[in-house]
């Protein structure tokens, strides 16, 4: 794969903007592989991803940053510039449902996420088996119902141990505390079984049955200190009928579930995710 420098930015909406972008780097022999951008009127602000491959130009990133970084203040931009080269760190999280961790776990092993997944961590022992057949390390970290926090508190030291660039809760089915999302923000990836902002919380499907609605989906967001209320990376739906009870619909769900996480997740991984306010604006 060609090795790509990804530049991505937001900032205050105004003339200019693109073309001092594109200038910068044609101005330096850089090749544009791939460009969007985003302009939302109601906000005001500006929204843009560009690729250039990287050995067209004549900076390491490093170099690169500084290069760009009085453009960048000249237009009060929020941006970030990534290597491709650099695969992120991926922590995978789950409980006992295997469906969206053995899915990202398969798509993994057969190249279709540009990552380095470093371990898994679960507070049940159920999944170890499969999950070291992929040779990943695998951490149980039991959780006391009567004193959550010696959990939590061993999450975040394995996430800091493994310099962890995104976690991903793969049905993991606890509550992060408020300190591990507010250090993480961004960071963390959650797939809610229910289509937000309806149905949050437990058993989704169960009240989803009792609304007698007629679709089911999925929501993967990014995780905050509110509850299932995080920027939405992602969603999709499935049709259901009257006929269908509780079971039927997790079992339908399922597969939107880990379709929706995985794609946020890929999306995520290639910087295609710009985050403003509690929106998102996807590249995809």
């Amino acid at each position: 794969m060609e090795r790509k420098f990804r530049l991505v930015l937001s900032c205050p909406d105004r003339v200019g903007i693109v073309a001092m972008v594109s200038n910068f780097i044609s101005s330096h022999g850089g090749s544009i592989s791939d460009a969007n951008q985003h302009s939302d009127s109601s906000s005001g602000w500006f929204f843009m991803r560009v690729e250039v491959c990287a050995t067209t130009l004549p900076y390491t990133l490093d170099e690169f940053k500084d290069a760009f970084s009085p453009i960048a203040q000249s237009f009060n931009m929020e941006w970030e510039v990534t290597d491709s080269a650099q695969p992120k760190k991926v922590i995978l999280m789950a409980s006992k449902d295997s469906h969206c961790l053995a899915d990202l776990l398969y798509r993994y092993h057969e190249g279709e996420l540009d990552c380095e997944i470093v371990c898994v961590i679960s507070n049940h022992d159920d999944l170890r088996s499969m999950v070291e057949w992929h040779k990943i390390p695998y951490h149980h970290v039991p959780v006391d119902k009567a004193d959550k926090q010696p959990h939590f508190d061993q999450v975040s030291q394995l996430i800091r141990q493994h310099d962890a660039d995104v976690v991903v809760l793969a049905r993991y089915m606890q509550i992060l505390p408020t300190d591990i999302c507010a250090a993480y923000t961004h960071r963390i990836i959650n797939i809610h079984h229910s289509f937000l902002p309806s149905f949050a919380g437990a058993k989704p499907y169960h009240q989803a049955h009792e609304r007698g609605v007629k679709l089911i989906g999925a929501t993967c967001h990014f995780v905050t200190e509110e509850l299932d209320a995080g920027p939405i990376i992602d969603q999709d739906v499935i049709r259901i009928t009257h006929r269908d009870m509780p079971a039927d619909m997790v079992r339908l769900g399922r597969d939107v579930e880990k379709t929706v996480l995985s794609r946020g997740l890929r999306w995520h991984l290639e910087d295609k995710v710009l985050v403003h306010g509690n929106k998102t604006v996807v590249f995809n």
